[in-house]
């Protein structure tokens, strides 16, 4: 098919520079991305018939770092290799 309508997994390493020229990157076409990307998420893991707590524990371990890494925001990778 064509470049453009291949999902990111079908896409060869070569390949790659020219699919992401084809990708909508303005604001509407993000949103879009993300949209799309949530829907598939809740679609995968917790819209199903007998699921598992594996995509509500994704959900939170990603809160989890998130909220870390606000919190304590002068822990960073530059200012580890500035104390060596």
């Amino acid at each position: 098919g064509l470049l453009s309508e291949r999902h990111l997994m079908d896409v060869r390493l070569g390949e790659l520079p020219m699919w992401l020229a084809t990708c909508d990157f303005s604001p509407q076409g993000l949103l879009g991305g993300i949209q799309k990307a949530w829907s598939s998420y809740c679609n995968k893991y917790i819209n199903v018939k007998r699921g598992g707590v594996a995509g509500v524990s994704m959900l939170l371990a990603g809160y989890c770092i998130l909220s870390y890494g606000w919190n304590y925001q002068h822990i960073s990778k530059i200012s580890f290799l500035v104390s060596i």
